[in-house]
């Protein structure tokens, strides 16, 4: 028999699991209240920067395992005192692996990165690919683990989009909630990565969700301080990059230095992405003409870059200690340049070559050689007014990878975080700004967007591009016995002129019909299984097709201003 006490937990017990299944039942059906997404934005917020923490945990381990060193971040100069046999063959087996795993678990044995983040965010509802990221991460972690000459950025955020998306399917967000969910994640593993939590959120806002609604500030900043947080508990407040001192300008006449040092990174800038998407084409033609199967691709580019490891080790790895070298001014001027080129390839092998990786630290490294580059050259003609060479090093670093990002706002505020250096914001804001302007001429607005360009996604171009092709054109057809549709007669003798758009379509295939043909409808095809001429399935207005494209307008219009 029981006794009271017994009864009265058994009810307690009984009525909190009922509650609580009726407030999983409203998160579902209604979505969270403010609270309660503020408290999702904290867990994802702490998820992601474990993510980051344990991925460059992974990095650091791969590489002392690999290699023998004991400092990661020193790569390039315990590289230079082993056998070179090792230099060469271990970036070939980490390329080798690479290749099975993107074979294997990918559909087109390309690595996921930012520029599959922007388009998740814009095209997804938030979420992005899960299996084919997860096997990213793998294949990136072995990369930088190997030697590859890129940065952990990229998989990063691609990892903390997974948790995102995984979280938004959990509760059935919608697109607004989803997107603002993974500007979380990804501003959390950003600040977790760098120590940068006011870099981390606004490269959330500029370049992932690329707005800055007040509804996605509050949740993103409180994932981007869980983020900062781990980083911070398990290496405490130390910046990526030591200055030798605090640099400041000493006369204002120098800042026309800085402008032109500006549009000299935004051309090496676009050297940097154009030669990747040159690699890229040439490693793919290169395949299709001598067969090569896709699997061994990433093996080749460990070759290329084993041996020019052999003679320049400093390529190996992110590159952080060769960029530490020249905030310090360490490098002489013949240096500096060789280095960036060497740079420059080396990057073009690593990504082209589809080893997986991000491009920031590459192009943080690739700023600061540019910058020390100029500073060895431009000092000297005017020693008088001229401020330190580690100025022009910090710089430089920000714009080319501001151009590169196509983010001057958060890229900006990252070198300042990495650095420690808050006295030299003049001139880095006025090279940033002009390196972007040139940056974004020469490519189309920056690296991930050109990506996805090159993709047939066109982001670049605003929404106005993007939302036709999510708008799919049998959700908007009328059925050819529908009373309003035309004859089929009169569908059908559209149909032998060409004038139909297939049923699987977008308006972004529909749209240009109307103003070509001058037409208010277009019949809606399917293809029949033999030579016969294609199935009348029915017909799409122009009016319809107006009307679907508004309300998509509008309502992302709300979300950017909300």
């Amino acid at each position: 028999m029981s006794t009271p006490e017994t009864s009265f937990l058994t009810r307690t017990l009984s009525d909190a699991r009922a509650s609580a299944r009726r407030a999983w039942h409203i998160l579902l059906t209604r979505g969270p209240s403010q609270f309660q997404f503020w408290l999702i934005a904290l867990l994802i917020g702490i998820a992601a920067g474990f993510g980051a923490l344990f991925f460059r945990k992974g990095i650091s381990w791969l590489q002392a395992t690999l290699y023998g060193s004991e400092d990661p971040r020193a790569m390039g100069s315990f590289a230079g005192g082993i056998e070179w046999y090792w230099i060469l063959i271990i970036p070939i087996v980490g390329g080798l692996a690479v290749g099975l795993i993107l074979s294997r678990f990918t559909d087109d044995g390309r690595v996921r990165s930012v520029s599959d983040v922007i388009a998740g965010a814009a095209l997804n509802d938030g979420r992005v690919e899960r299996r084919a990221g997860l096997a990213s991460a793998a294949a990136s972690l072995i990369t930088l683990g190997a030697g590859g000459s890129s940065g952990r950025e990229g998989p990063v955020v691609h990892l903390a989009g997974i948790i995102s998306s995984w979280a938004s399917d959990r509760i059935n967000a919608s697109g607004l909630n989803g997107r603002d969910l993974l500007g979380c994640a990804v501003a959390a593993a950003v600040s977790a990565s760098f120590n940068a939590p006011i870099a981390g959120a606004l490269f959330a806002l500029e370049v992932v969700l690329r707005h800055f609604a007040i509804h996605a500030f509050a949740p993103i900043v409180i994932a981007s301080v869980a983020g900062t947080v781990i980083n911070r508990l398990e290496f405490g407040g130390l910046t990526e990059f030591v200055l030798p001192t605090s640099s400041a300008l000493e006369f204002y006449v120098e800042l026309p230095a800085f402008l032109i040092l500006g549009l000299v990174c935004g051309v090496v800038a676009a050297t940097l992405m154009r030669s990747i998407f040159l690699a890229e084409d040439v490693g793919a033609a290169v395949c299709r003409r001598l067969h090569i199967p896709g699997w061994l691709r990433p093996a080749i580019a460990g070759a290329l870059l084993g041996g020019i490891a052999i003679w320049f080790p400093h390529i190996i790895g992110v590159g952080y200690e060769t960029t530490n070298a020249a905030l310090m001014g360490e490098l002489l001027l013949h240096e500096a340049i060789v280095f960036a080129i060497l740079k420059v390839l080396a990057v073009a092998i690593t990504l082209g070559g589809r080893m997986g990786g991000g491009i920031f630290s590459p192009s943080l490294m690739l700023g600061a050689l540019t910058g020390l580059a100029f500073g060895l050259i431009a000092t000297p003609i005017f020693p008088e007014v001229s401020g330190a060479l580690s100025l022009y090093a910090l710089a430089g670093m920000g714009a080319v990878a501001a151009a590169v990002l196509g983010a001057p706002i958060s890229t900006t505020l990252i070198v300042f975080e990495l650095t420690g250096d808050w006295q030299t914001g003049l001139a880095v804001m006025v090279a940033v700004s002009t390196s972007t302007a040139l940056g974004t001429k020469l490519v189309t607005r920056s690296f991930f967007l050109t990506q996805l360009k090159r993709r047939g996604i066109h982001l670049a171009e605003g929404p106005q591009a993007y939302l036709l092709s999510m708008t799919a054109v049998a959700g908007l057809m009328r059925p050819a016995e529908d009373d309003s549709a035309p004859s089929e007669e009169a569908a059908r003798a559209m149909i032998e002129q060409g004038i139909h758009v297939d049923f699987g379509s977008t308006l972004e295939t529909a749209m240009p019909l109307f103003e070509l043909h001058e037409v208010n409808y277009v019949p809606v095809t399917a293809q029949s299984s033999d030579d016969a001429p294609p199935l009348y399935k029915g017909v799409l207005y122009h009016v319809d097709a107006l009307k679907a494209f508004n309300l998509a307008l509008a309502s992302l219009s709300r979300e950017e201003h909300g």
